[in-house]
């Protein structure tokens, strides 16, 4: 197999390799868990010097012993992918113009959070921004500090890319971005107070009292806790207004 630009390693909601737009390659998905999790840690740093990746993804056995096992995956991997990693002066890196849905996902959230990127580059959440945890199932020490790395960071884009509709006044737009945030983390008032904020910005105020509600009775249940202030200071002028005496 040569490593095409069409390449397309995914590792969101599991490990997968696609090619020119088919669907996941059974084949290396069959091979060793160690051949996959070289390209899975290649794919979230991009470049690896050859004893760092042994020693991460072998930490628990001599350095030589680690190596051997490390030439051992990539010359599997090499029979059923050739091209896809690259060795170079000891570093190992996927070859040039493979995807990888971490990095997609990664440069979109930084476009959000940065405020470089214009609202109409970045307005359309990708499909990474909305798929599963990374590599559910693996618990090596990185794979965990990655998948809380990237679940705070998909969560952190989605609430900013709220407010930054909600500023431009693409209310549908927002609310989408809010509650696909809510969604992904129901006990977060952050998240919920993006939706809140939508409701309100957009004047729907019956909308905005309801979601609160909601994320009240919610966090009573499952926590036995109430709102922050700042929740609650959301709605809490509506909650003043009475209805006048006919």
């Amino acid at each position: 197999m040569d490593a095409s630009p069409t390449t397309h390693v995914a590792l969101l909601d599991g490990f997968a390799l696609h090619r020119d737009g088919s669907g996941p390659d059974t084949a290396l998905g069959e091979l060793p868990h160690g051949v996959q999790r070289v390209v899975a840690r290649l794919g979230m740093v991009g470049r690896l010097a050859r004893t760092a990746a042994a020693g991460q993804l072998w930490p628990d056995v001599p350095e030589e012993h680690a190596l051997g096992s490390l030439r051992s995956a990539l010359w599997r991997l090499h029979k059923v992918a050739p091209g896809l990693v690259v060795a170079s002066g000891g570093v190992l890196s996927l070859a040039a113009g493979v995807r990888v849905d971490v990095r997609e996902l990664t440069e979109w959230a930084q476009g959000v959070l940065g405020r470089q990127a214009p609202v109409d580059g970045v307005a359309a959440v990708p499909d990474v921004g909305l798929r599963g945890e990374l590599l559910p199932g693996w618990y090596d020490d990185w794979v965990l500090l990655e998948r809380e790395r990237l679940r705070q960071l998909r969560i952190h884009a989605l609430e900013a890319l709220a407010d930054r509709l909600i500023t431009a006044g693409r209310f549908g737009e927002a609310s989408q971005a809010a509650y696909a945030a809510a969604q992904a983390e129901p006990l977060r008032e952050s998240a919920h107070r993006a939706v809140v904020r939508v409701h309100l910005a957009e004047g729907n105020v019956v909308e905005a009292v309801r979601a609160y509600d909601s994320f009240r009775v919610l966090l009573a249940a499952e926590l036995g806790v109430a709102p922050t202030p700042q929740m609650d200071q959301l709605v809490g002028a509506l909650r003043r207004v009475r209805t006048p005496a006919v």
